[in-house]
């Protein structure tokens, strides 16, 4: 019996481990990518040109400063996920009304955090973005869902 765990596991077979939070019981799918920027990441989420993607976030700590109103780049959230090494739980801004992991949650999107970022962004950058999915799932039901 496959394991339930929560994962990514890409269409070429490739899997990373992590701690999901956001909408934790979902499973979801698109295209994944990455984004090198060090900060910005409440915009990122809610690019439209991001729609249909999961997002991988390579600066390692992502939710350090929280959410705000003003911050979103439009009305609603376009990404199917994020993906981070380190999920800061605890915001410190002024301008910060709420956490990332709250924001994610009012949006129904869900986040994987504790993934080693370095080297799934290798893994993309060396064999084309590809179509993945993660959740609290099994191995096989995330790689159906990602070939899909």
């Amino acid at each position: 019996m496959d394991e339930i765990k929560d994962q990514l596991v890409l269409a070429d077979g490739r899997s990373f481990e992590g701690t999901l939070y956001g909408a934790e019981q979902r499973i979801s799918s698109g295209e994944i990518v990455f984004n090198t920027s060090m900060s910005g990441y409440q915009e990122i989420i809610s690019d439209p040109s991001y729609a249909g993607q999961i997002i991988t976030f390579t600066y390692p700590h992502i939710g350090n400063y929280g959410t705000n109103k003003l911050d979103n780049e439009s009305s609603e959230v376009y990404a199917r996920g994020v993906i981070v090494r380190d999920l800061s739980l605890v915001p410190s801004n002024f301008k910060s009304t709420a956490s990332l992991d709250l924001y994610l949650q009012t949006n129904d999107l869900s986040v994987l955090s504790g993934v080693d970022t370095r080297a799934l962004t290798k893994h993309i950058r060396n064999h084309g973005s590809q179509n993945a999915a993660f959740g609290r799932a099994s191995y096989n039901q995330l790689l159906e869902a990602a070939k899909e």
